[in-house]
């Protein structure tokens, strides 16, 4: 999971990108960048570990000139933490070419091999980012012509989603000619295109989440389609084409449950207004099928943030009453992006702190967005232990049915160590259930079943 933005403007960009990036922090504490493309037609690029503001002092941005540029925050899902693979990337050949990615590739090892043997082309770091640059401008390489029209690049795309497998959205700049976003065919990492007019001309954007394009003062226009491509001249002119066999929307669920911002709209879909309805679902759910239990209920507290939403549906449909019983320490980062489980333990403790009086000698119905390793829960069950509370159950939007610290996946060592049933909306077998009753996703079976191998119960 990591935040995208680009810019074309007939002004400069690099303010503009800094900002929005700030709106998308959340998508990614580890690392930032901006490359933006000056009068010479010269790349400027700055990127680093650490938080946008950490990363860009005055002299970088000062550095950082032009009127179109990419912007990218990351979380490390592929690869490792190191500087090296901060993006933007940026390859010389063809004309000069720079990528940001958010997603992942599940076809990494398979495509290095195939481009090392067909193109020549090396790879430098574990990055499927920096790969997916070099299949794109392995592609636009092929066109045996000095400038590229729109159909040329369209053409690239189009042969960039037969390679390639998994989940993108993908912004490219490419020197003398312009920007270019693509999404996946199934439109499972999110990007939205915006426009704004300045001085008689139309200027555009691009950006994970619509909140990004608010303080840049850009409009919402709509969503990049699953599987389409949009390329912005650097003079304004815009072109869209489908560049996917079979495209159709499945957005992740997780952007909805957990790693948006709810002021954004994702595929036409308001996130606060999402969660609001797994808040009822979820109440719903509690009434029917935990009747006797629900009665012994005395408060609904969320784990903040994301399910606070969620949890004030759940006590409105009790009829519980709902407390803030954590409170957030908003200067301590997302706790699943740690890397290790030490490190999320202690950033765990100084993330939350309790409000005794709302704990003590109460039976709590805990409600959080998702459970990972289960770290978070534990802590939490501290807390609870500690003001003499009690744990009646806890609630999820998602269960994933990770593996814990044994055999057993990370939710059942929470329902079996504290004596609570843990209830969620859907869970990884309803994902399975889908995609084999479905034809056009039957082909990501052997990954899902893969995956649960590995990390699932």
């Amino acid at each position: 999971m990591c935040g995208i933005v680009g810019i074309v403007s007939q002004n400069p960009v690099n303010e503009s990108i800094y900002a929005a990036l700030t709106l998308l922090q959340h998508r990614g504490q580890d690392a930032a960048g901006i490359v933006t493309i000056d009068d010479e037609n010269r790349f400027r690029l700055r990127k680093a570990n650490g938080l946008v503001s950490d990363v860009f002092r005055q002299e970088h941005m000062l550095r950082l000139q032009g009127h179109a540029g990419l912007g990218h925050v990351r979380y490390p899902t592929a690869g490792s933490s190191s500087v090296s693979e901060a993006q933007p990337f940026y390859v010389n050949s063809p004309y000069g070419l720079s990528l940001v990615h958010n997603g992942n590739l599940t076809n990494s090892d398979e495509l290095k091999d195939k481009l090392f043997k067909e193109a020549r082309r090396h790879i430098n770091t574990n990055s499927d980012s920096e790969l997916l640059l070099n299949i794109l401008a392995n592609h636009l390489d092929r066109v045996n012509k000095y400038h590229l029209d729109p159909q040329d690049i369209f053409d690239a795309i189009r042969a960039t989603h037969k390679d390639i497998r998994g989940a993108y959205a993908c912004l490219a700049m490419i020197i003398g000619h312009g920007m270019v976003a693509f999404r996946d065919p199934f439109g499972i990492r999110p990007l939205v295109l915006g426009k704004r007019e300045e001085n008689g001309s139309v200027e555009y954007m691009f950006a994970s989440e619509s909140v990004a394009l608010d303080v840049a003062g850009f409009e919402l226009v709509r969503d990049v389609a699953p599987g389409e491509a949009i390329y912005v001249t650097f003079d304004g002119q815009l072109y869209a084409e489908q560049c996917a066999e079979s495209a159709v929307l499945n957005p992740c669920i997780f952007e909805y449950v957990y790693f948006a911002r709810p002021d954004s709209t994702i595929d036409g879909v308001s996130v606060y207004a999402a969660r609001v309805h797994m808040g009822e679902h979820l109440g719903k759910k509690i009434a029917k099928e935990w009747v006797e239990e629900a009665d012994s209920i005395d408060v609904v507290i969320p784990v903040p943030e994301t399910s606070t939403d969620i949890a004030l549906q759940i006590a409105k449909i009790l009829g519980k009453p709902y407390r803030q019983g954590f409170v957030k320490n908003r200067y301590v980062g997302r706790t699943f992006i740690m890397p290790g489980q030490a490190q999320r333990i202690s950033s765990v403790r100084r993330k939350l702190n309790t409000i005794k009086a709302e704990f003590k000698d109460k039976n709590v119905l805990l409600v959080d967005d998702v459970i990972t390793a289960g770290t978070a829960i534990r802590e939490s069950m501290a807390l609870l232990e500690a003001n003499n509370a009690k744990l009646a159950a806890v609630f999820i939007a998602l269960n994933r049915k990770e593996k814990g610290k044994g055999e057993l996946s990370a939710i059942q060592e929470v329902e079996r160590d504290y004596q609570c049933q843990v209830l969620s909306i859907i869970d990884f077998d309803d994902l399975m259930q889908f995609i084999e009753n479905e034809v056009d996703y039957q082909q990501y079976l052997p990954a899902m079943r893969a995956y649960r191998e590995s990390y699932g119960v």
